[in-house]
């Protein structure tokens, strides 16, 4: 669902990719020379944003020179995230776990090694304006705008029946804004993340309708959003050490913006000039954040960073059922993703 953010440049993604690729020969491994610091490049999955925020406060405050591990933070590429952990560009990369199972069935050799969201975040809205929508069930034969993605087709579908209605939409693809397709009737709803796009709607309009899927039949925890590794990477026992300093100083910095939330998202607007962020919705989205509880569980300062895997398995296999998954083939694969196979808790100190 990346709505709102204005996406980075092809150019600069394309020109970042390169750049990874001729200084580092596409190699994965952290290794730097004797007595130098490991090298973790890490991919963003969009434009810097809150999610992101743990990356940069760490970065900023030298948490990672201190754990003896030294952090390059990529901007997003064309190929994603997920593809350039798989072929070596970057060491790490923002994904959700769900994202993993897909890539896996396909082939890839991917593992989820942090866990950052653990709730969920994701809304399905209308505008509030729109006074035939009241629950999902009115969502039917209306215009989803979307990116095409069929998990997120699967869970309006489920809201949309559960709600008593058929299940049935039509779709119209998003621009860089959501808002903008649905303010020019293009399109009747759309998904959203209430920590940054639920906050723009609340400071600037407009006014939005949401549901979240978890009332609305869809099981488990839908948004388990955290970063990837390529998973026989992790077989070098330096670069599975350094991934843990690495994750450790991360955690680090993640905790500091939930006990200094403006502290933290001014950092943050500062360190990414490149996103041109607004300070007060970054602000404010960082302090919903830390409000609600959206990271966090029994302590609300400090972050798990663990996968809950009673909420994952849930979640893979209704998309499993929704036929979400597909083999290299296109066919669907022989049983539901295992989160237990795709996700690990080892590396989270």
């Amino acid at each position: 669902m990346k709505n709102g953010i204005k996406k980075i440049a092809a150019a600069l993604g394309a020109a970042a990719l390169a750049l990874a690729m001729s200084a580092c020969g596409a190699s994965s491994n952290t290794g730097s020379g004797d007595g130098a610091a490991p090298t973790i490049k890490f991919m963003l999955d969009w434009t810097p944003n809150t999610n992101h925020i743990g990356l940069y406060v760490a970065q900023k405050l030298g948490y990672y020179k201190d754990s003896g591990v030294d952090v390059k933070i990529l901007p997003t590429a064309q190929a994603g995230a997920e593809t350039s952990v798989e072929n070596g560009v970057a060491n790490v990369g923002f994904t959700t776990l769900s994202n993993v199972a897909a890539f896996n069935s396909q082939g890839s050799d991917l593992k989820f090694v942090f866990d950052l969201t653990q709730k969920p975040v994701a809304r399905w809205c209308a505008l509030a304006s729109r006074t035939d929508i009241k629950t999902p069930k009115d969502l039917s034969g209306k215009t989803f705008v979307s990116f095409g993605s069929a998990e997120q087709t699967a869970v309006v579908r489920q809201m949309i029946k559960y709600a008593g209605g058929t299940g049935e939409i039509k779709t119209a693809t998003a621009g860089t804004n959501t808002f903008e397709t649905l303010t020019s009737g293009k399109g009747d709803f759309g998904g959203f993340y209430v920590t940054w796009e639920g906050v723009e709607s609340e400071l600037n309009g407009p006014k939005l309708n949401c549901f979240v899927a978890s009332d609305w039949g869809v099981p488990g925890n839908p948004d388990q959003l955290g970063f990837a590794v390529k998973a026989s990477w992790l077989k070098d026992s330096k670069n599975a050490a350094a991934l843990k300093k690495f994750l450790a100083a991360t955690k680090k910095g993640y905790d500091y913006a939930l006990a200094n939330p403006d502290k933290a998202a001014d950092l943050l607007v500062e360190q990414a000039k490149e996103a041109q962020l607004d300070s007060k919705l970054t602000r404010t989205s960082m302090e919903e954040i830390a409000k609600n509880d959206y990271w966090t569980t029994d302590d609300p300062k400090t972050l798990p960073g663990t996968v809950n895997f009673d909420d994952a398995q849930p979640y893979l296999d209704f998309q499993y059922k929704a036929g979400t998954y597909k083999d290299a083939d296109g066919n669907d694969p022989a049983e539901a993703p295992q989160a237990k196979d795709l996700a690990t808790n080892e590396y989270v100190g």
